[in-house]
């Protein structure tokens, strides 16, 4: 009954093999190879008749590319995927490769027009005798067409119309098809489907397969590894090695078949096919991580990404910029510095273990330009609970990938010192300090839209003086003193040290709006690293904000690079940056940081501990780095505060800013900025600032006893810890007045 079925079907055989249209022709065979079509009654008159046989121009939406980031030195440190594929140049397919999938899928292909009109016969006859579609006879130009079809539909209706066994499916395919090889020529469409082919184990396009199967490049692959690859193209879900053993042995089973078949075309003999069947299948599995959890750098990776998301740059919607990440074949150079990093990593390792429950977090910038150069914390970031692992952004806000933060602490009282600066007030310009602070009434503080913040219900003690004394911007800085502050913004206005801070770039973390309480001076915004390190750099770089940089540059699938520059405006004077840093410069020597000491070169600084210890800050900067470091627990700071805790194996009665956080940002700095030629700061010009004005200090009495009550903070140093920063504890910041759970509990021994 079979060669009765052959004999039958030997007619229309000779018409298409005696037919020099060839297209018409085949275009007729594909449609009666289709059981829909009615069978073989059919006449090839009618039928042509009734065919649009122009060719169809065929719509290429570009590849799903995989998008790489490339650290300062463009060094890969992660990359984002749709589909894992890499495009390469068909004299980049080593040529064994491509003889074994022409050999497989269309070993006439350089000898026909857009289908194989014997491979269609063939496939008509073999149909029609066993009553369905057994066998496609498609050319690789079919099949491209078919791989683009599919790659262009966007939902499950569209994808099932691509690959439909329907006479109309059929012919536009073949329509395409007609109007590719015009438009193309046959190595660059065999070209083209060797990048769109899936090849399974998540392996889109002959590059991407190499690397997945056999750790290799494509220009490297061997006759059995080429064959193993032009086989899996077939039915790349059932020769899957990475589903298991029995995938395994489907694709070899299937490699074998490729390679009997190349010997039978002549593309290699039949002793050379014999040796390759003796070798084993090979599979390497690679894996090709994407996304940032397998980044060297998960934290800046995810800065970054989320940076994509968010800048219309990239796309005026969110799904158009999460396509271009996912698709769009880009490079993008970022602003990370392997060296940098490398420093944060260690001094945080140093001193946090991954397995404790607080996290310290890092973050670098380039003062002048807002780059940044690190961004590291002690937890690794992950799912995992088990493993202590952080699936957010610790060190950034959160639009950025990261969370709430933690309240600022006296890390904010630069903003009250530069606004000082700026109206006019001199380095030996003060108040008394009294132990404690009251506000005389609720207009004592105003907020930027007039209202009256003031609490004179609250006091707002010293913690760690014994008493205040009169404390000049030098000394008050120098020992974080609470109720200078309080007194210093009072002068000043809470408004204008709100709008300082904004100038120099603070914002919430949550991306809400600053509280703009009395308290504002003592850092109750939950802030991050990121954000509080590039206000520093502000002053750093003499008064110039610069918005945080981490991409530089972007070059598309096609090489056209779009370069980022650094956005800069000059927000404070010069000159008034260059005063707020000869004080804070003082904080190495003479103040809270003086137990841990300098870097060696100009540097300028302010610890910051919060109320009730819930995080603590140390908060520096050169004119060449400025960097941040926090410490708290991102259960909740206020029910897990840093009291009693062991970290890094150590333990401590309290946290200071001084205790965890400076010492990290010390030693990080130290090692970031090696061979780095040391930069200067300006001096502070003494004729504007030196001296005092309308605020001096008294004029002394005659030598008295000497009052420990008033003692300053310097003269308590050798009786509390060296790394005391208990001036630095500030009001809370969870309910509508800014406070927080307080214990007034006076002056607390050091550890």
């Amino acid at each position: 009954m079979q060669a009765q079925g052959k004999d039958r079907f030997a007619p229309i055989l000779n018409v298409i093999k005696l037919t020099t249209a060839g297209v018409a022709a085949g275009v007729l065979a594909a449609a009666v190879a289709l059981p829909a079509v009615g069978g073989a009654g059919v006449s090839a008159k009618s039928a042509v008749g009734a065919l649009d046989l122009k060719p169809e121009e065929l719509e290429e939406p570009p590849l799903s590319e995989r998008t790489k980031l490339v650290d300062a030195n463009g060094k890969q440190i992660a990359q984002f995927y749709f589909e894992n594929r890499q495009s390469v140049s068909l004299d980049k397919v080593a040529p064994i490769m491509q003889k074994a999938l022409i050999a497989i899928e269309d070993f006439r292909f350089y000898k026909h027009g857009p289908i194989d009109i014997e491979g269609t016969a063939r496939a008509l006859i073999k149909n029609l005798t066993t009553g369905g579609v057994t066998q496609g006879g498609s050319s690789i130009t079919q099949q491209y067409v078919k791989q683009v079809l599919v790659n262009a539909a966007e939902t499950d209706e569209e994808r099932a119309a691509a690959t439909a066994t329907t006479v109309s499916r059929k012919l536009n395919e073949l329509r395409y098809a007609m109007a590719i090889e015009q438009k193309y020529t046959k190595n660059e469409i065999l070209e083209r489907y060797l990048n769109i082919a899936y090849f399974g184990a998540g392996a889109h396009g002959i590059q991407a397969a190499a690397r997945r199967f056999f750790d290799k490049p494509a220009s490297e692959l061997s006759l059995a590894e080429s064959a193993t690859l032009a086989g899996a193209v077939q039915n790349p879900a059932r020769t899957d090695p990475n589903v298991g053993p029995k995938s395994r042995a489907l694709l070899l089973e299937r490699r074998n078949v490729v390679l009997d078949r190349m010997a039978e075309v002549g593309a290699i003999t039949r002793p050379e096919a014999d040796e390759a069947k003796k070798k084993k299948l090979g599979w390497k599995d690679v894996e090709m991580p994407g996304g940032c959890e397998e980044s060297s750098y998960p934290y800046f990776c995810l800065y970054v990404q989320n940076e994509i998301l968010l800048n219309k740059d990239f796309g005026k919607t969110a799904e158009e910029r999460l396509k271009l990440l996912q698709r769009g074949g880009l490079t993008i150079k970022t602003t990370i510095d392997p060296k940098m990093q490398k420093a944060a990593e260690k001094a945080i390792k140093k001193y946090v273990s991954p397995k404790d429950k607080p996290v310290a977090a890092q973050a670098m910038v380039v003062p002048g330009t807002g780059e940044i150069k690190a961004m590291a914390a002690s937890r690794k970031f992950g799912n995992s609970k088990k493993k202590n692992e952080m699936s957010y952004n610790l060190v950034a806000d959160a639009a950025h990938g990261g969370g709430r933060g933690f309240q600022q602490g006296s890390t904010a009282k630069v903003y009250t010192l530069t606004a000082a600066l700026a109206e006019g007030m001199k380095f030996a310009d003060g108040f008394p300090a009294p132990n404690g602070y009251r506000a005389t009434g609720y207009s004592s503080f105003k907020d930027c839209k007039g209202n009256g913040v003031g609490d004179p219900s609250h006091t707002v003690n010293n913690s760690s003086e014994g008493g205040g004394g009169f404390k000049t911007l030098e000394s008050g800085t120098w020992g974080s003193v609470n109720t200078f502050f309080m007194k210093l913004q009072q002068s000043v206005g809470l408004c204008d040290t709100v709008k300082t801070a904004k100038k120099m770039g603070l914002k919430r973390a949550d991306g809400g709006k600053l509280g703009e309480f009395e308290t504002f001076t003592l850092g109750i915004n939950e802030v991050d690293p990121v954000t509080v390190a590039n206000t520093y750099a502000t002053l750093g770089a003499r008064g110039k904000y610069c918005a945080p940089l981490a991409i530089t540059e972007v070059k598309d699938r096609d090489g056209k690079v779009t370069r980022f520059k650094p956005k800069c405006e000059q927000v404070l004077d010069e000159e008034v940056a260059d005063a707020v840093s000869a004080i804070l410069s003082g904080v190495f020597t003479k103040g809270t940081m003086s137990g841990v000491g300098g870097i060696g070169r100009d540097a300028a600084g302010k610890t910051g501990t919060t109320d009730n210890y819930t995080a603590a800050w140390f908060a520096g900067y050169t004119p060449n780095l400025s960097s941040a470091v926090s410490i708290g627990d991102p259960r909740g700071a206020f029910s897990h505060n840093l009291i009693g805790v062991t970290i890094g194996g150590r333990y401590y009665p309290y946290v200071y800013g001084a205790s965890i956080s400076g010492p990290i940002w010390k030693e990080s700095m130290i090692s970031a900025l090696k061979g780095v030629e040391p930069a200067k700061f300006h001096s502070a010009d003494r004729s504007r600032f030196g001296g005092c004005s309308d605020k001096c200090a008294p004029k002394p009495k005659k030598k008295e006893r000497d009052d420990r009550g008033d003692r300053d903070f310097d003269d308590l140093r050798d009786l509390f810890d060296r790394d005391n920063d208990r001036g630095d504890r500030g009001r809370g910041g969870d309910n509508n007045r800014g406070w927080g759970d307080w214990n007034e509990t006076g002056l607390v021994p050091a550890d």
